[in-house]
C-alpha cells in the first residue's frame, strides 16, 4: 500500500486536530494547521473540504473560526479514515472485500499470489481497524511529552501571531473559512 501526499497530509492534520482537542484546543484555524504541518494553504483547503464532505470534520466560519473533528477521536477508526482517503486496503483487486475484481490467473481459489495479498490485506486491516485516532494521538503526545517536546500546532496556538498586520484593520489577518 502506498499513501498519496493528500492522504498523508489528511492523516497528519486529523492527528493534529485530535491532539489539539485532547489538550483543550478543539477549534483550529486553517492557517495554524497549514503552518504546523508545512502544507500549502490552498492544497490543505481541498483536503479539509474532502474531509468535511466525508463527515470527519466540521467547520466554523468567522474571525475565530476553524476546524474541529465531527466526532470524538475515540470513535474514528484509522481503518475507516485510510479507506476513505486511499481506497481499499488490498494490494490487488482480487484480494479486496470492497473493490473485488476477478484476477486473470487460471485458478483464483488456489492462486498463491492472491492468497498472499489476502494475508497482507488482513494484516493491514487488523492494524488500522484496531486503532482509533485518539489512541494514535495519545501515543504521539506521550512520546513527545516524554522527550519534553510541545506539539508544533499547540505552540502556534499558544503564541501571538507573528504575521503582518492588515493595512485596513490593523489586526492580524487570520485566514479562516
Amino acid at each position: 500500500m502506498n499513501f498519496s501526499k493528500r492522504g498523508e497530509y489528511a492523516l497528519r492534520v486529523l492527528l493534529d486536530l485530535a491532539m489539539a482537542s485532547t489538550l483543550g484546543e478543539p477549534l483550529v484555524s486553517l492557517t495554524a494547521l497549514a503552518e504546523a504541518q508545512h502544507i500549502p494553504v490552498t492544497f490543505l483547503e481541498q483536503i479539509l473540504l474532502n474531509l468535511r464532505q466525508g463527515g470527519f470534520l466540521r467547520a466554523t466560519r468567522g474571525k475565530h473560526g476553524g476546524y474541529t473533528l465531527a466526532k470524538p477521536a475515540s470513535e474514528l477508526r484509522m481503518g475507516d479514515l485510510v479507506r476513505f482517503l486511499e481506497g481499499p486496503l488490498a494490494p490487488i483487486a482480487c484480494a479486496s472485500h470492497s473493490a473485488y475484481q476477478r484476477c486473470s490467473c487460471p485458478d483464483e481459489k488456489h492462486c498463491g499470489v492472491r492468497l498472499l495479498m489476502i494475508e497482507a490485506r488482513d494484516a493491514l486491516a487488523s492494524v488500522f481497524d484496531g486503532l482509533t485516532l485518539q489512541q494514535m494521538a495519545d501515543r504521539t503526545l506521550a512520546g513527545m511529552q516524554a522527550e519534553g517536546i510541545t506539539p508544533p500546532l499547540v505552540t502556534l496556538l499558544q503564541t501571538p501571531s507573528t504575521r503582518r498586520k492588515s493595512k485596513r484593520t490593523g489586526e492580524d489577518p487570520e485566514y479562516v473559512i
